[in-house]
């Protein structure tokens, strides 16, 4: 690799932006995607690397070519550092998730009960909008508040943030839809929310529900065609 395109690559993971590194086999010759223009097939399997986060062999015109993908991280912003969210963080951290957990209760949101984690204190309109989601981003708002929940919802609904997700019953659901419908958001965007939270596996402990999160997470980003769930968490349902 090239110093020239080395510090490129660089300046791209400082800025977090996702750019796809493709090596022509033959003789090794390198350029990044989008910053060079290519042939359509060229740009289509970049695309398609960087969509996927999976490196890929190419053959174009009889040339061989391996593209890989440089993504930033995936995050997972949780809104609210409940029992719950102290059973997601770790999980999520272990398949690559950079995690930020958002209270301004400082008595929950607390080093010990997070370790290592990046805590943000402010309401969470304003937290939410310095994180500014995009479509590397999941959200999910456990907190049960709508004082705290509704604004971080708000503002996810407003990004391309891949996941949203949001503890609760279908009871407590359809309160939260007829709030958020008031601050202008229609179907559409309703729809995208995944409530109750989390795959139907029947869960009930903190860290199962947790799992169902993760799982749901998962598909999302993935694409895995799962049906939403039928029927709300025994816990969600017990909190509305």
């Amino acid at each position: 690799m090239t110093p020239d395109l080395l510090a490129a690559l660089q300046a791209a993971q400082v800025a977090k932006r996702p750019v796809a590194l493709l090596t022509r086999l033959s003789d090794g010759q390198q350029c990044l995607w989008p910053e060079t223009a290519l042939p359509g097939a060229l740009a289509e399997a970049a695309e398609r690397a960087l969509r996927e986060d999976a490196a890929a062999n190419v053959t174009l015109d009889g040339e061989a070519w391996f593209v890989h993908p440089h993504n930033p991280p995936l995050r997972l912003i949780v809104v609210g550092a409940v029992h719950i969210a102290q059973a997601l963080v770790p999980m999520a951290q272990t398949i690559g998730f950079a995690v930020t957990v958002v209270d301004p209760r400082r008595a929950w949101a607390t080093a010990d009960r997070f370790p290592g984690i990046t805590l943000i204190h402010e309401w969470t309109d304003d937290a939410m909008l310095a994180l500014a989601p995009d479509a590397r981003t999941a959200v999910v708002t456990l907190t049960h508040d709508p004082k705290l929940d509704d604004p971080a919802l708000d503002i996810a609904l407003r990004s391309e943030a891949f996941y949203i997700g949001a503890l609760g019953s279908r009871r407590t659901h359809a309160k939260r839809v007829a709030r958020l419908a008031e601050a202008g958001h229609g179907e559409a965007a309703m729809a995208r929310i995944h409530a109750p939270v989390g795959l139907d596996i029947a869960a009930v402990t903190a860290p199962e529900i947790a799992l169902s999160i993760l799982a749901e997470i998962v598909a999302a980003r993935r694409g895995a065609a799962l049906a939403r769930r039928a029927a709300p968490h025994a816990t969600s349902a017990a909190a509305a």
